[in-house]
């Protein structure tokens, strides 16, 4: 008889560890993951190009500094969610990050996932990709999410960002979290370098941007809520693209503070944009700004009609197709917008080109 025990909040894992049974494979497959397979047996991507790291990327020895594997101070961290609906996004994110990078070698991905057979696929596409997969229990804050503008808003993967502190290994002092739907055009190792000074994560500010629609006139209205912007020059930040310093996250319990705003969400009613407005709450105005080219974001349009946009001005590193409209969706409907086209390059999907 063979027995599995689940955390009923979150895990992580390294991609060896399973539980073994009989099966042909080697493995134990609950219900749930033998749909997943069936799910994931319909993609189909493409090896990916070997990466290399140029002459100018650090040629320490690690074993000098006696640490390897996911602790090597010389990484760079990433960390993507993996979900079936934008695995396909995801993939072309990777494959972005790569190869533009200067030194892909440096570079290590933590890929959050509700599903636990996806590191085959990964490393068939990316077979010399260091990685690793953490499962998240979507458990952990499904009662904890109120229903919102778009229903893909709801789906408990997108909250494992606030997890990313307990999810990672201790020694990972900073990581840069990415959503599924974006590329990079410039060399990731660029952000990794960003200064966060005294603050806990930095992202581009967009300070132009009406605050107040994000929150609903109950919130407002009431001072116990409306006093928390109280001595913040608080501005709209898109948590699609974060450089987030781990130990102060730690230090501080900034996944606590998340959850308690959602837990008054529950009851209170006072946003209605999803994972979003809790970050608002806890973090904005206590920023660290990044300059606007790491997240050219809108790109999917407008949540009703996933209507077109243009490039915001001044110079680009980081494309994003945040709102409705998806690359790889208007693509193969043959009614992409123009700038779905600089997406498609980076598509591993079939036999896409």
């Amino acid at each position: 008889m063979v027995m599995v025990v689940l955390s009923p909040s979150l895990q992580s894992f390294p991609p060896a560890e399973a539980i073994k049974s009989s099966n042909p494979d080697g493995y134990l497959r609950l219900p749930s993951q033998i749909r997943a397979v069936n799910s994931i047996s319909r993609f189909s991507f493409r090896k990916a190009s070997a990466f290399r790291n140029a002459e100018e990327c650090s040629s320490i020895d690690r074993r000098i500094l006696g640490k390897t594997g996911v602790c090597d101070p010389l990484l760079v961290h990433v960390a993507i969610t993996l979900d079936l609906e934008y695995l396909r996004g995801s993939i072309a994110a990777v494959h972005s990050i790569l190869q533009h990078s200067s030194c892909p070698d440096n570079i290590f991905f933590h890929f959050l996932v509700s599903e636990t057979n996806l590191e085959t696929l990964v490393r068939s596409t990316f077979p010399q990709l260091k990685f690793k997969m953490y499962f998240f229990d979507p458990e952990k804050v499904r009662g904890l999410i109120s229903t919102s503008v778009r229903q893909a808003l709801e789906q408990p993967l997108n909250y494992a960002r606030n997890y990313l502190a307990d999810l990672l290994e201790p020694c990972v002092r900073r990581v840069i979290y990415l959503d599924s739907d974006l590329v990079l055009v410039d060399d990731i190792r660029k952000l990794w370098t960003t200064t966060l000074g005294s603050k806990t994560i930095g992202a581009p500010e967009y300070c132009h941007a009406n605050f107040t629609k994000y929150f609903t006139s109950n919130f407002w209205s009431n001072k116990r809520f409306s006093s928390t912007f109280a001595g913040r020059n608080p501005c709209y930040f898109n948590t699609g693209v974060m450089v987030i310093d781990l130990v102060k996250w730690r230090r501080f319990g900034y996944t606590k503070r998340i959850e308690k705003w959602m837990e008054i969400q529950k009851s209170e009613r006072i946003y209605e944009l999803g994972s979003l407005p809790p970050f608002l709450l806890v973090f904005a105005g206590h920023v660290a700004p990044i300059e606007h080219r790491w997240n050219q974001h809108g790109l999917g349009g407008d949540n009703v009609r996933g209507s077109c946009r243009d490039l915001h001005p001044g110079p680009v590193s980081l494309l994003h197709w945040s709102g409705s409209g998806k690359p790889w969706l208007r693509l193969d409907s043959k009614q992409p917008c123009q700038l779905d086209f600089l997406w498609a390059p980076y598509d591993l999907y079939g036999n896409s080109t």
